[in-house]
């Protein structure tokens, strides 16, 4: 059973502020169960709180939820837009939860989007320290050289900073086009666009396939489903985040 601070648990039934709980537990005013407790001590859901013998309604227990999109071209990653553009959370209308994009894909841009409503675990993977994988299928035009792909897999300064080294596959070549998978270790904006930008490329097409250990496998265009506890457990474990 989840335990959580009972100051905490306090300040979410909307009674008071985490400080005032604090000061009402010092001052011996707060029992769970028929006990006094101390600041430190936890509580579950399922437990009675008093203050001077009124009892608390507990909050509800947050139903997390982490979910991924294959989000299709002409979408902007927001939860709303001033321009009346389609948005990615047109996508999810029947989902409960408030959830919100991790990260972003820009509305050319298609492929793996997650969601979440856990802040926490949003963080984590968007933290630069991280160094989350993330893995691209780029069409770009009309062809590419020896000397672009080690430009690209070396590093290449955009807004005025060098990109770190990424890893560049040639995976289809032919006249006038070719098909790279690109992994990065970075988040910054429009940062694969950028690259091959910088180095002559024309991208016709930008698709992400796969964040750390997630795959966006067979999942069709604007469709989505919840991870499953595998993923889950990978990506946690990618981030440093135990279950």
């Amino acid at each position: 059973m989840e335990k959580i601070r009972i100051q905490k648990m306090i300040a979410d039934s909307g009674v008071c502020s985490r400080r005032k709980a604090e000061e009402l537990i010092t001052k011996g005013r707060v029992k769970v169960n028929g006990h006094p407790v101390k600041l430190g001590d936890k509580c579950g859901f399922k437990d009675l709180i008093t203050i001077d013998g009124d009892r608390i309604d507990m909050p509800k227990k947050k139903v997390f939820r982490y979910i991924m999109l294959n989000k299709p071209r002409g979408y902007v990653t927001t939860v709303s837009d001033e321009m009346d553009r389609r948005c990615v959370m047109d996508l999810l209308e029947d989902v409960e939860e408030r959830v919100y994009p991790v990260g972003r894909l820009d509305r050319n841009s298609e492929g793996l989007l997650l969601f979440t409503n856990d802040g926490e675990f949003a963080n984590s993977i968007m933290h630069p320290s991280r160094h989350i994988s993330k893995t691209y299928r780029v069409t770009v035009r009309p062809d590419i050289s020896d000397e672009q792909l080690v430009e690209l897999s070396s590093g290449v300064v955009i807004d005025g900073r060098k990109t770190m080294p990424a890893s560049v596959i040639v995976k289809e070549k032919e006249e006038g086009r070719v098909v790279l998978l690109i992994t990065i270790k970075e988040g910054r904006n429009r940062q694969i666009r950028k690259m091959c930008e910088a180095v002559g490329l024309e991208v016709a097409r930008l698709r992400r396939i796969s964040v750390g250990p997630i795959k966006l496998g067979m999942l069709k265009p604007g469709t989505y489903r919840d991870l499953t506890a595998e993923e889950l457990r990978a990506i946690r474990n990618a981030i440093g985040k135990e279950d």
